[in-house]
């Protein structure tokens, strides 16, 4: 018979949620034991059940085993990833440097300066460009121009006419 495949995702029945846990917990500490013994490593395995429930298997002393991760930890950390840390630094530096430089040549193009190293293709982008924001701005314009011309009229509304002085 052939198991289907199990979708990693919380067992929503409490009673399937622990049998399942059951008979995980035991095949891990199983496997764990097996790999100490027959490869010779120093293994340390916890698990908490959610009750709050400790289960624990090692090789050796599971203190000492955490002990010696945190020391292998602690000295490959500190040297390993300081160095690599500040290559990585300078490695995004240097791109954000050439991601500016490239932003400063192309506002330099938009503004009309040192258009002599562009193709024409490139000057033809340029134009397509600022046609299109001249078309934005100019838009934008009207529409203020024509948000003022309505408040100025609905304040020449506001005074009646009865009250302008009349012309003889």
């Amino acid at each position: 018979m052939v198991r289907g495949k199990t979708q990693m995702k919380r067992i929503e029945n409490p009673t399937s949620r622990q049998v399942t846990f059951s008979k995980r917990r035991n095949g891990l500490l199983k496997k764990a034991f097996e790999l100490s013994v027959l490869c010779d490593a120093e293994v340390a395995l916890v698990v908490i059940s959610p009750r709050g429930k400790l289960y624990e298997f090692a090789s050796a002393s599971v203190q000492k085993t955490i002990e010696r991760y945190r020391t292998y930890t602690k000295d490959n950390v500190s040297s390993k990833t300081a160095q690599q840390d500040i290559e990585q630094v300078k490695a995004d530096a240097e791109g954000l440097a050439k991601k500016l430089e490239a932003l400063e040549a192309y506002k330099r193009k938009l503004l009309g300066e040192k258009l002599e190293e562009c193709s024409i293709e490139e000057l033809h982008s340029l134009e397509v460009k600022l046609e299109k924001s001249l078309h934005c701005i100019r838009g934008r314009k009207t529409q203020l121009l024509e948000e003022q011309v309505n408040k100025l009229k609905e304040k020449v509304t506001q005074f009646s006419p009865t009250c302008w002085p009349t012309v003889t």
